[in-house]
């Protein structure tokens, strides 16, 4: 027996999002499940080769296979906003290269990246004195450093993890993270604090940490997360999520 059916417009009423993470990345996911828990959202994931050390040749080499990750998310869809979940490969790459290789596959979508993402949601917020937060190696947290003040910040306190092994740095625990965020912030003034990486475990004590520092908390995947949405027309004021998040 042959059954009847209807179709419709999909999940994707509000908005269409893919991501593409990092094969070694452990917390984007689970973080962007969060944020993106809203009606008619639609998000959908890819990955993209990538050795575990952090350096800046092994972060350059993911540009030429971004096209063909971006060949994985559903053709049958017409994405809104597609982000790219590596900061510091951004940085290495640049916002307006990683552009160009996703819409080279989809060139009606809106392209975040981390990168991107904080300096536009430092500028949103208004801030200029930034304390910056790395696992990185000194050189790849340095070129980042270089970026941000390119755009107009001041780096007004720093400090980094270290470490170069991106499995690591997933593991690296929350109340870590929450020292070193009030480590950093207490080095000098700061109008917020940036914790860099999508491996990062930020967003379940974003708020703890908020309250104890007394500044907003720019982390790599909040930043992307409000941009993404912010870019497709669904951001919908959320304060449980962090400063950022309870903006307009």
């Amino acid at each position: 027996m042959k059954l009847d059916f209807d179709t419709d417009d999909g999940i994707g009423t509000g908005a269409t999002l893919g991501v593409i993470v990092l094969e070694t990345d452990e917390t984007l996911e689970p973080e962007f499940a969060r944020m993106m828990d809203l009606p008619g959202v639609a998000l959908y994931h890819s990955r993209i080769p990538m050795v575990s050390e952090i350096r800046p040749d092994t972060l350059a080499k993911m540009e030429a296979d971004l096209p063909a990750s971006a060949r994985l998310l559903p053709a049958s869809l017409e994405f809104d906003v597609i982000g790219y979940g590596c900061t510091s490969a951004s940085t290495v790459i640049g916002s307006d290269n990683v552009a160009r290789a996703i819409q080279s596959v989809f060139p009606n979508a809106l392209v975040s990246d981390p990168l991107a993402a904080l300096i536009a949601a430092g500028r949103h917020l208004g801030v200029r004195r930034l304390g910056f937060v790395t696992p990185y190696v000194p050189e790849v947290s340095q070129r980042m450093r270089d970026r941000l003040e390119d755009a107009g910040f001041e780096i007004t306190a720093f400090g980094s993890f270290e470490e170069g092994d991106d499995r690591v740095v997933a593991r690296i625990t929350e109340e870590s993270i929450v020292k070193a965020a009030e480590t950093v912030a207490g080095q000098a003034d700061c109008d917020a604090l940036v914790i860099s990486c999508t491996n990062l475990r930020v967003l379940g004590r974003l708020a703890d940490i908020e309250a104890r520092i007394g500044l907003p908390v720019l982390s790599s995947n909040v930043a992307m997360g409000w941009h993404m949405l912010h870019q497709a027309g669904a951001h919908v004021p959320r304060p449980e999520l962090g400063q950022l998040f309870a903006t307009p």
